[in-house]
């Protein structure tokens, strides 16, 4: 049996669920959703179909001491919703920069998770960034709102691979400068 490993991540409230540490519990969630063709697709590293153990991995490298980036799920329990509604991270790519990244379960597609996630993120500044940025598909016009309203600028075009397309994806670059 595996056991969590407590990381030093903070809980980030928002209005209607927290966004907290994964946890191994998470997983028969993470594996559900994941396995979602169009929510793989519109993401750089989840696989389709989910190989068995991606998921576990997954988990075991937000867990670790030497992450380089911090994971939370969006728990929604708090709010009477599920106990795993979508994920959103901060990669470190650099001193003072992160990278954003985000995925919302289909249920809780266009329902303003994705949106009230990143600017809870934002406003919590969790790794203290002076600058974030984000990309996303430009066949995901949903998730470049999301980015744009809540701040960031758009810097360019660019590509990406997706491990569930096998294939380079034209891309949309974003950054926003913080205080």
């Amino acid at each position: 049996m595996k056991h969590d490993t407590i990381v030093n991540q903070p809980v980030i409230e928002a209005d209607r669920f927290v966004l907290r540490p994964l946890r191994r519990s998470d997983q028969g969630l993470i594996d559900h959703y994941a396995s979602d063709r169009q929510l793989a697709r519109m993401t750089v590293s989840i696989p389709h179909p989910l190989p068995p153990g991606a998921t576990d991995a997954f988990i075991s490298r937000a867990l670790a001491d030497d992450r380089i980036a911090d994971v939370w799920a969006i728990d929604g329990v708090k709010d009477g919703a599920a106990e795993l509604m979508g994920v959103i991270s901060l990669d470190r790519v650099d001193d003072g920069k992160s990278e954003i990244g985000y995925w919302v379960a289909p249920p809780f597609w266009n329902t303003g998770v994705a949106s009230e996630a990143v600017r809870t993120v934002i406003a919590a500044n969790p790794l203290q960034s002076d600058t974030m940025f984000a990309c996303v598909f430009q066949d995901n016009p949903a998730s470049a709102r999301v980015l744009t309203n809540a701040g960031f600028q758009y810097l360019g075009d660019a590509e990406t691979f997706s491990v569930a397309r096998n294939a380079l994806v034209p891309t949309w670059t974003y950054s926003l400068k913080l205080d």
